[in-house]
């Protein structure tokens, strides 16, 4: 069957392959030269910047959003109902976001969904001061949902056009490093400015700043040719092809299905404002610290698989690595004490984060560019649905068996998960390197 595709030509320049530069006032040793192989480039660099500014934005209005909710309704379902709002628009938008990634400008998708996204943080400002109501605040959850279900699949496939191939895992480890860095900054800055201006709205509003400037930053840079979908292939077979492609890739569907379910069963970080306030007592500081807490454990993680070389054995250091998350969420959950908690959050973190770098560079090596918008948007429902409806599951869970059983029997569930996924998916087991080995 003839493939309907053509390359989408236009004014950008692609940036010369070569050398890693090393960095300033140094060298590269062999080791050092994988480690900053991705950096070499610019226009990566640029896109690391603003995947920094942007998850910072989200993760102080994570932060926010669940101090001033619980205190206003003192409810776990109000807080597993944030999840919720903003896993819908994933769901109902996933087909045409992907679609929409790979038929235009990857750069613009985002370009725009930042210019959304600053808009609700702006909204979500108001509703703050004026103490809006409840209803309208989920309605901005929702609005950023959307902008994030069109805006993750985009930015995810950007950066096959800012770096060479061979660098792809590289890439993808330095960029889950700063979105983690982020992730750090973010909660403990907005648990900060909670507590010292006993209040959300300058979190609401810097937020907003920060997706603003990330759109700045990606108006100078520049993109390899991007293999765009046909004007004329607008059926529904386009729409769907991404779902196509990942049930004829049985390992990757396998790293991602692991994902979801062991993220949706050990979803404790939606509760951490009840354990910051009602069972360790550590106020909006602590609450701040405990949501950078697994952040610092994977950026630490990131920063190890950086500086050595590619997976030889990536299937069972990723059912290990999600066995670890497990065990760290059911330690968290019976804890109460303040640095064992800050210890597992830390685990979790790190342990999560060699799945996500496993499971997003799989998505890069072996799926055509033609289809990377598509497949990154049916990765973002799997991986939104089980950070949203985690959420969710979790809040819901708390309400009806309470906060610590909850957490307890969801990390129970997640060794469930790994346990059966080892058994009825041997490709899991059997997966060596990364890249997919062609025969000779």
């Amino acid at each position: 069957m003839e493939k309907n595709w053509h390359t989408e030509q236009n004014d950008e320049k692609e940036p010369p392959i070569g050398d890693v530069s090393p960095p300033i006032g140094g060298s590269f040793s062999g080791e050092d030269k994988h480690a900053y192989r991705a950096l070499r480039s610019p226009d990566f660099l640029l896109l690391l910047c603003g995947v920094f500014l942007s998850m910072f934005g989200r993760q102080m209005i994570a932060v926010a959003i669940g101090w001033e909710l619980y205190n206003r309704t003192n409810s776990a379902l109000a807080l597993g109902g944030i999840g919720l709002a903003q896993v819908i628009p994933l769901i109902l938008l996933f087909l045409p976001s992907g679609y929409v990634a790979d038929r235009y400008s990857r750069k613009y998708v985002v370009m725009l969904a930042q210019l959304l996204t600053t808009i609700a943080a702006l909204c979500l400002a108001a509703l703050s001061y004026f103490h809006g109501s409840l209803l309208l605040i989920y309605v901005c959850l929702i609005a950023l949902g959307t902008t994030q279900s069109f805006s993750n699949p985009a930015s995810s496939a950007l950066v096959s056009q800012v770096v060479s191939e061979e660098a792809y895992e590289n890439a993808t480890t330095w960029r889950s490093s700063v979105a983690q860095l982020s992730a750090v900054l973010g909660p403990a800055a907005g648990g900060l400015l909670i507590g010292f201006f006993h209040g959300t709205i300058l979190v609401y509003v810097l937020s907003a700043a920060a997706s603003l400037i990330f759109v700045l930053l990606l108006f100078p840079m520049h993109l390899r040719p991007q293999i765009v979908v046909s004007r004329t292939q607008r059926s529904w077979g386009a729409l769907i092809e991404g779902l196509r492609f990942l049930g004829k890739t049985q390992v990757m569907l396998a790293a991602i299905t692991l994902d979801l379910f062991a993220v949706l069963l050990g979803g404790a970080t939606t509760l951490l404002p009840i354990y910051a306030k009602d069972i360790l007592h550590v106020g909006a500081v602590g609450l701040g610290w405990l949501n950078a807490a697994d952040s610092i454990g994977a950026v630490c993680m990131a920063l190890l698989l950086a500086s050595r070389p590619p997976f030889k054995h990536a299937g069972r250091i990723l059912l290990l690595a999600v066995a670890g998350f497990g065990v760290a969420t059911i330690v968290f959950g019976i804890s109460r004490q303040f640095w064992l908690s800050l210890v597992m959050l830390f685990m979790l973190g790190a342990c999560d984060n060699i799945s996500v770098v496993i499971r997003t560079t799989l998505a890069l090596v072996r799926t055509p560019d033609e289809m990377r918008g598509r497949v990154g948007a049916v990765t973002s429902l799997f991986i939104g649905t089980s950070n949203q409806l985690g959420g969710f599951e979790s809040g819901l869970a708390a309400q009806l068996l309470g906060t610590v059983p909850s957490v307890v029997v969801g990390g129970i569930g997640t060794l469930v998960v790994v346990a059966l996924i080892a058994v009825f998916w041997p490709e899991m087991r059997r997966l060596t390197t990364l890249r997919e080995i062609k025969p000779e």
